[in-house]
Order: C-alpha cells, then structure tokens, then sequence
C-alpha cells in the first residue's frame, strides 16, 4: 500500500448519481466522477447482494478503461429488496405509488454494494452493507402527500431518507447510515485510509 509521503492516484466517483456525489463530498478530498453507463439488467436467478456487488465492480473497472493515469475508482450500487424480490427505481408516479402501497406496513432491505478500483492494479476491495428499513403503516393519503412533496422517481423504495422520507420509517437499522443513500462512507474511508489518504 502507498504511503502518504508517495504521489496518490486520483480519486473518481464512477456514477452518474448526484446523491452519490454529494455523500463523497462530505470526506472533503478531490475528486472527479465519470458516468459508466452499464447494463445494469440482473442476471437470471441472480441473488440481490451478488447483483449489488456485482454492478459496484463493474461501474469500477469500466471507469477505469476510460481514463487515463493513475486513479482509484469508486463503484457503488444499491437495491431494495421486498419479500426476496429485487425492487428497482419507480420512474413515475404511478410506480412510486405502487412501491410505496407494497411497502407499507412492511421491513424491506437494502443492499449497497460498493467497489475500489486501481486503474493499474484492478480490483482492491469489494464489499456490501445492509440496511433494513421498517414502514409505518401508510395511508394512501399520506403515500399521495410525500410523493407530491418529494416525489423520489430516481430513488429505489420511491423515498429518500436524507428528506421527508425518514418520516415514513418506524425503524432503520444499518451500521452505516450513509449505505441507505446510496454510498457507504464509513466503508469506503476505511479502505481510503487503508490506501494511504488521510480521512480526516
């Protein structure tokens, strides 16, 4: 591993993600992104967190064909999971309607998967984070109220726990809270520092 006395490579967020992003930003280093653009289709009786970690290394090392120079990439990939049933992001209202009604009353789970790259040594870590989430019981008219207020049709589960989300939570259990937004810092500075960046 280097030290801190040698050049560090550059940092890079490989997401399109700008929750991502903004989470990233709070360890205060400099950093690029770059959008991988990857099927993220499941594969045939793919398990959740095997589909997390999997889509995590693979924004990754795509990131990392697309740049030039020495950098560490950040991979990063989450989904909710109902009943054993891999939910993905609304994308309308209808839908986010729809997942919201299915959870109600419910403990889901999300997985969030995440990957550091070397652009020269390839793959350097690889983990996942669990977060189990449990809804009150929602009526429909509160499931109506916080989609016009905060409608979250890029988000999986339909709700962003950074926001007006959290209010439709009974509990939340997860050893990194940051994992539910979407990128699990205290994972992810460990295996910073372990490669030589000072965090603080």
């Amino acid at each position: 591993m280097p030290n801190q006395a040698m050049t560090m490579p550059a940092l890079v967020l490989a997401s399109s993600s700008p929750y991502r992003r903004q989470l990233l930003e709070r360890l205060e280093l400099e950093f690029s992104t770059i959008h991988p653009d990857i099927d993220e289709t499941p594969l045939p009786d793919e398990a959740p967190i095997a589909y997390v970690k999997r889509l995590a290394r693979e924004k990754a090392r795509v990131g990392a064909t697309r740049i030039d120079g020495d950098a560490v990439l950040i991979g990063s990939d989450q989904t909710l999971v109902l009943e054993d049933k891999i939910l993905g992001k609304p994308g309308s209202i209808d839908n986010a309607y729809a997942m919201l009604s299915r959870c109600s009353g419910q403990s889901v789970f999300f997985y969030c998967g995440y990957c550091l790259w070397h652009s020269r040594q390839g793959e350097l870590e690889t983990g996942m984070v669990p977060t189990e989430v449990v809804f009150r019981e929602l009526s429909q008219a509160e499931i109506s109220r916080y989609i016009k207020r905060d409608p979250a049709l890029d988000c999986a589960g339909a709700f962003k726990s950074e926001g007006l989300g959290i209010s439709l939570f009974k509990a939340l259990r997860s050893d990194d809270p940051t994992a539910l937004v979407g990128l699990p810092l205290i994972s992810i500075s460990m295996a910073l520092r372990q490669f030589g960046l000072a965090i603080p």
